[in-house]
């Protein structure tokens, strides 16, 4: 049995390694944090420069004379304001098809990790599958399918394939297996609550965390995603925002101007994730189910 004395003693000794070893993880943190940041800083930065001072100042500080304002005027009035409708579009390909990509993936996700039924690994297994197709092994499949339809260049054609997400159904599954109780489960049913209300009601609350993660990865993934609207969309009306601004990069050997154009729109892109990102961070709590089950 171990005294209170030789534990303390224990915790107090100096563990091998443990101060290089945290030197080491620190820096490597360090390292990845510039690494990551170091991009979103230049196009930040970039965005209040005219296409002369891109090239002709340091890319990471501010020239000495700054227009932030007008690059941003000359974003939106663009091409009769074709970036508000490509922002109007993103939104919608990336707010609906996460939202029900979101749906999907926790009721499934919880009805693997919830209930018993044949052939339920296999299926699971196959779903999580779904992860290690590349998108562009799909991409053409996706369009001779949509197209059998009629619903190439259409919204659908972009909203439909973004509304799955087998990565959120594995972490759906993984957080319902430690987050929902059983025990809550039974009380719920012996209080006469279908297996309805205590998804809706009980156990979406207690998934909160993961519901909120699915929603930001497969959002991101659908803003960040070039080639199925590439492949799918030929209307610019009905562009995201990488298609337009890789439309407008396309037209810089002709017109350097859109160089400010496309820094810009970049920038004002970046933002809009950082708001999300940031807006939604406090659903990222304690777990709800904390002294929820007797343990």
């Amino acid at each position: 049995m171990v005294t209170t004395d030789a534990y303390s003693r224990r915790r107090s000794m100096p563990r091998p390694g443990g101060m290089a070893g945290a030197i080491f993880v620190n820096a490597a943190l360090v390292v990845a944090a510039i690494y990551f940041l170091l991009p979103i800083v230049w196009v930040l930065i970039a965005a209040t420069k005219s296409p002369s001072q891109l090239y002709s100042s340091f890319g990471l500080w501010f020239s000495d004379a700054p227009q932030a304002w007008q690059n941003l005027v000359n974003l939106f009035t663009q091409d009769n304001g074709a970036f508000s409708v490509w922002i109007i579009n993103s939104v919608l390909y990336s707010g609906g098809g996460a939202l029900v990509a979101t749906v999907i993936a926790t009721a499934a996700g919880y009805a693997f990790a919830k209930y018993e039924f044949r052939g339920k690994e296999a299926l699971f297994w196959t779903i999580l599958g779904g992860v290690l197709v590349p998108a562009t092994v799909i991409a053409l499949p996706l369009y001779f399918l949509l197209n059998s339809v009629q619903l190439t260049g259409s919204y659908w054609s972009v909203l439909l394939p973004s509304m799955v997400s087998p990565f959120g159904v594995y972490l759906a599954r993984i957080h319902a297996s430690g987050s929902v109780p059983d025990e809550v489960i039974e009380a719920a049913r012996i209080d006469g609550a279908g297996d309805l209300r205590i998804f809706g009601a009980i156990a979406t609350r207690m998934m909160t965390p993961a519901i909120v993660t699915v929603f930001l990865f497969q959002f991101v993934t659908i803003w960040n995603n070039y080639l199925l609207p590439l492949v799918m969309l030929s209307d610019t009306k009905r562009f995201p925002i990488t298609l337009g601004l890789t439309l407008w990069n396309s037209q810089i050997q002709r017109d350097p101007a859109f160089t400010s154009l496309v820094v810009t729109g970049s920038a004002v892109s970046v933002i809009l994730l950082v708001v999300l990102m940031v807006s939604l961070q406090r659903f990222w709590k304690a777990d709800l189910t904390a002294g929820a089950s007797k343990g």
